[in-house]
Formats: structure tokens, C-alpha cells, sequence
């Protein structure tokens, strides 16, 4: 009797997970909505130069479709500041992408905020450090000298291969839309992120690379491992 063949897995159906990181303006996060991702990111981190107020963000979020995830990156900041600022912007998620520690993360969980942790490659807290936390995902990146992110540096992919145990993992880290088919290959990752590779200049994006990028990672349809981190 003829069986009808399933599907290897159910994260068949799961997309890669895209967040374009570093929005400034709403311009440019309707550009970035109007593409096939299910992520913007707005930074809280004064140093940086896509550094936003709440004011700000707060109008960014407003213009977001409802299917969009936002989500705020902190540096070092109290979890309390965290969660107020989450609220009072309307975030869906949060990226700790300092030294905080495991207890923060899963005090904004608790919160029900989704929380990527950033872990790096080059500094703490190291891929070794997963262990000690249980965020919603891991963002694995390499750190630069000035700032903690941001700053297109690019390094070996294949470092964050399985480095996280089963929790979904993030790629970052100086991808663009040449290279990003190949750090996919590499690190088979649950999502990607980009920020400064689809910039005309620090703090804007530019739509046609924003494009590009995109539609590289859509060519290659890769399949994540473990499933979606914003689906």
C-alpha cells in the first residue's frame, strides 16, 4: 500500500530568521519591512553611532507591521532599566550584548521578553559561556576594540558551528550580502544579522543593499537547525 513520504523535519518549514540590526530612522525601517525579515533592531547604547532615544524608538515602533519583531540592544545596563525601556517603547525582544549576567537574562524572561544573548569569539563572555544562561537565543559575533558590535568586522563562521549547545543562535559579525551565503554554510545558524554591511553610511541603511542581502540569504534557502528564534 502506497505511504505518503513526510517530511524529514518540521523545521522544513521554519525560514531563516533575518534581523537587520541598527534602524535610526523610520524611513529606514520601512524599507527594511518592506523585505522578507522578521527582525529590526534598535540599539540603546549611547557610543554607538545607530544609538536612538526612546523617543525616537518609540516612533520607529509605531510604523512597524505587526508581524515585525523589534527588538532593543543594551550594553551593560541594569535589567530593570531594560525592562522599562522595553515597555515604554512597546519591544517585543531584547539583545544583552554586554557582561551582563545570567541572572539578568532570565529576570526578562520571567518579564516575558524574549532575550538574545551576545556571546563572542574574542573576548567574554566567550561561546564557552553558554552554559550558564538560557536565554530565548544566542547571537554569536566577534567583538571590535571599540565598540561591542557593529563594527563589520569579519572572522571564521564556522567557529559558532554548534557552539551553543540547543539553543537557537544568531550569526553576526561583519556579514554583507557577498559573503553572508557563505557564513551560512559555515555556521549553520538559527538567523542571521546585519547592521553595518547593508549601510551607506553609520546609523543608514541603504534599501538596495538591504535588498541584496535579503535576497542572498532567501537564494540559498538554508534551513535552520534548531528551528526559528523569532517564528
Amino acid at each position: 500500500m502506497p505511504t505518503t513520504k513526510e517530511p524529514d523535519s518540521l523545521l522544513e518549514s521554519f525560514l531563516m530568521d533575518i534581523k537587520i540590526c541598527g534602524i535610526t530612522t523610520i524611513d529606514d525601517a520601512q524599507a527594511a519591512c518592506s523585505l522578507d525579515i522578521q527582525a529590526v533592531g534598535l540599539v540603546f547604547y549611547a557610543k554607538s553611532p545607530r544609538y536612538v532615544d526612546e523617543a525616537t524608538a518609540r516612533s520607529i515602533v509605531r510604523v512597524l507591521p505587526s508581524h515585525m519583531v523589534a527588538v532593543g540592544v543594551f550594553v551593560d545596563r541594569p535589567w530593570s532599566t531594560v525592562l522599562a525601556t522595553a515597555r515604554s517603547v512597546g519591544l517585543h525582544a531584547v539583545q544583552l550584548h554586554g557582561n551582563e549576567p545570567p541572572e539578568d537574562a532570565a529576570r526578562l524572561e520571567e518579564a516575558g521578553l524574549r532575550v538574545m544573548k551576545a556571546l563572542f569569539i574574542n573576548r567574554a563572555p566567550y561561546l564557552k559561556d553558554y552554559i550558564h544562561y538560557a536565554p530565548s537565543a544566542f547571537l554569536v559575533e566577534c567583538a571590535g576594540k571599540q565598540r561591542p558590535g557593529g563594527n563589520a568586522l569579519a572572522w571564521d563562521w564556522g567557529q559558532a558551528k554548534g557552539a551553543v549547545g540547543g539553543t537557537p543562535m544568531m550569526l553576526a559579525g561583519g556579514l554583507n550580502h557577498d559573503n553572508v551565503q557563505e557564513a551560512l554554510r559555515a555556521a549553520e545558524p538559527s538567523g542571521v544579522d546585519v547592521s553595518s554591511g547593508v549601510e551607506s553610511r553609520p546609523g543608514r541603511k541603504d534599501p538596495e543593499k538591504m535588498e541584496r542581502f535579503v535576497n542572498a540569504v532567501r537564494r540559498l534557502r538554508p534551513r535552520p537547525v534548531l528551528g526559528g528564534i523569532f517564528s
